[in-house]
Formats: structure tokens, C-alpha cells, sequence
């Protein structure tokens, strides 16, 4: 287990700025995601830490030593993609092997560790078998296994779930945090899959435009986003664009541009006149018969636009005076909502995130 120090790191391909300033510490045993649109700087920040990239500035530490001049193969560094690049004509065996035959270890200790590694990640009599005669999720654990063989003392995965279905994909997410766990090594994935993230990670941090937008656990960076790209990316968030009209009882009043008022727990340093831009989730909506019964403390009355059922939940889009609005239920009741029928919700004012 090692801990990972980024500090000021940047990266130019020509006039492009991949990486801009980027500074982070991963601790022992953490498990930490790099979560972030295509081209936002994640997989580059990640290859600089393998040793594929060299940063135009700035230093990357394993355990408090340089590692910007030490070669890929001295790192000690376990890596995992999402292509697995297992070796066709190899055993199973032979590929969880083959980092370790390279480090010159005897045939005893090899087929000891390849048998420690077939359990962990239940593949026990799979030793012989052809990476062909594998399933898909199989062949991820295999690789798995490979990155683990040498002890690595950081793991690297690249996207490693992503060419699975999305039921397997689930799965792997728990018996990947599940062995994680149990070897404890300091791991670094890179997704752009907001579950996967949220599932995983012990922290994670948001990477955009080759910039760190936030760093915190999953709870923390869902419930307190602080920039509208956060809240957008990470979930989906109902956007609020007014003016702070009054601070009254702990509560920040904002009056919207079609005359409608809500309510924040948030804003104690916001002036009166000042603009804001107020996020709430849309799991955090609920319906309410009428306007009168609205006992939450945000009311805004419309009608509704249309329902998306996806089984076990349902999304509604409401129009409500200028507002799309998007508010998602559980399906565990017959709603009251159907497409152009009169529409009331409501939300408690500590749902109201102000953001930066």
C-alpha cells in the first residue's frame, strides 16, 4: 500500500492544455476514481502516473519519491484495461504468471502466487483453461489477477469494466471494491460512468477540462456539488437562475424571472440583489395534491409534460411557468401525475444547493 502525492501537474499536446496544475494526495489503501467527460484530462493524469506520459510540469510522488525519472517497469505498478490484452495462446495460469517470470521468481514461488491469485478471484481449476474458453467477466478477473501478481504497490485500472454488459458490469463493481478491500492496495481508477464511480470509490474527484473541479467522497460530491458542471455531470439537478430578494429565519429567499419563489438553507453570505444559480436533485422532489398541502417549504405549481418509465422508478418532465423541471419517484405506488395533468411538487429548502 502507497500513497500518491500529484502536485502542480501539467500537460500540453501542442496548444492543447491537458492537464492544468493538477494537484491531489491519494492515501494508503484508498480506493480513488478520476470521473470526467471524454477529453477532460483523466487518462492523461493516469499515464503520468504509469510513467506514459511525461508532464510538461510539476511532480508525481509514490511513498515520498520522485517518479518522473524512474522507467514504467521500476514503478511497481499493477495496470488493468479495458482491453484486457490477455495472451490467446497462454493458460490462465501462464498469463497471471507472466509479470512474475519476467522478475525472475522460481517455478515454485510462481505456482504458488497464480494459485493465491485463481482464489481471490474465484477462478479456482480455471488454471489451464484458454483465455478463449472464458466469459467476459472471466477474462476480467483474470486480468485482474495479472495486475495483482507482482504486489503492486499502486493499482491503475483504464476504464477496466467498460467492454462489459451492464448486468455483469454491476457485479464486477462489487467484486472489484470486494478484492480491493481484501488485498488493500492503493488503487487508481479512471471512468467516465457516474455509478461506477459513486460504487467504488472511497473519494473521487471530478476532472474537466483538464482542471479538478472537486475531490471528496461520493456523498459529499452528489449532495454538495459546488459548481453547476459537477451537479450536471455527476446525477442530473432542476438548474434555478434569480435573484436573492430576502434572508429571513435562516433562509435564503429567491425570487425567479416568472414570479415564483423558492427557499435555501444554504446562502447565509449571499447579499440581497445578488444572482444565483440554485441546484436540486430530482430524487429529492416530491408530489403534492394542491398547492395548499405543500408543507416542505418550495412549492412551484404546473403541469406535466411527460412520464419516462424505467420499471422500477419513473422520471416526469414538468413544465412549470418557464421551468423544465425533472423529478424522479420510485414505482411503488400508482402516481398522480400523467402527461398535461395539472402538476404541484415540493422540496425542503436544505435541497436547495447554491453553487459556486
Amino acid at each position: 500500500m502507497s500513497v500518491v502525492d500529484i502536485k502542480q501537474v501539467s500537460k500540453h499536446y501542442g496548444q492543447t492544455l491537458a492537464l492544468n496544475t493538477i494537484s491531489m494526495t491519494i492515501a494508503e489503501g484508498e480506493f480513488f476514481s478520476l470521473l470526467g467527460p471524454s477529453g477532460g484530462g483523466k487518462t492523461t493524469l493516469l499515464r503520468s502516473i504509469a510513467g506514459f506520459v511525461e508532464p510538461d510540469q510539476g511532480s508525481i510522488d509514490i511513498d515520498g519519491k520522485s517518479m518522473l525519472d524512474v522507467p514504467i517497469n521500476q514503478r511497481g505498478l499493477g495496470m488493468m484495461f479495458q482491453n484486457y490484452a490477455l495472451f490467446p495462446h497462454m493458460s490462465i495460469a501462464d498469463n497471471i504468471a507472466f509479470g512474475l517470470s519476467v522478475r525472475h521468481q522460481s517455478k515454485a514461488q510462481m505456482r504458488q502466487r497464480v494459485d493465491e491469485l485463481l482464489k481471490l478471484v474465484h477462478l479456482e481449476g480455471f488454471g489451464e483453461r484458454r483465455p478463449r474458453e472464458l466469459s467476459g467477466g472471466q477474462q476480467q478477473r483474470v486480468a485482474l489477477a495479472r495486475a495483482l501478481a507482482p504486489r503492486p504497490r499502486v493499482l491503475l485500472l483504464d476504464e477496466p469494466l467498460g467492454a462489459l454488459d451492464k448486468k455483469l458490469r454491476d457485479e464486477m463493481q462489487i467484486e472489484l471494491k470486494k478484492i480491493q478491500r481484501e488485498v488493500g492496495v492503493t488503487t487508481i481508477l479512471v471512468t467516465h460512468d457516474q455509478q461506477e464511480a459513486l460504487t467504488l470509490s472511497d473519494r473521487l474527484a471530478i476532472i474537466n477540462g483538464g482542471k479538478v473541479e472537486q475531490i471528496g467522497t461520493p456523498r459529499e460530491v452528489y449532495e454538495r456539488p459546488r459548481s453547476r458542471f459537477v451537479a450536471s455531470f455527476l446525477g442530473d439537478s432542476n438548474f434555478f437562475t434569480g435573484i436573492v430578494s430576502a434572508q429571513v429565519d435562516g433562509l435564503t429567499r429567491i425570487s425567479l424571472a416568472d414570479g415564483q419563489v423558492i427557499h435555501s438553507s444554504h446562502g447565509a453570505s449571499r447579499r440581497i440583489g445578488d444572482q444565483v444559480t440554485a441546484a436540486v436533485r430530482p430524487e429529492k422532489l416530491q408530489v403534492a395534491s394542491d398547492a395548499a398541502s405543500c408543507t416542505r417549504g418550495n412549492c412551484l405549481s404546473g403541469h406535466t409534460a411527460h412520464e419516462i418509465y424505467a420499471g422500477n422508478s419513473i422520471t416526469y418532465h414538468l413544465a412549470m411557468g418557464g421551468q423544465q423541471i425533472i423529478l424522479t419517484t420510485q414505482n411503488h405506488a400508482a402516481s398522480t401525475l400523467t402527461p398535461g395533468s395539472e402538476a404541484h411538487i415540493e422540496w425542503a429548502p436544505a435541497d436547495t444547493l447554491l453553487l459556486d
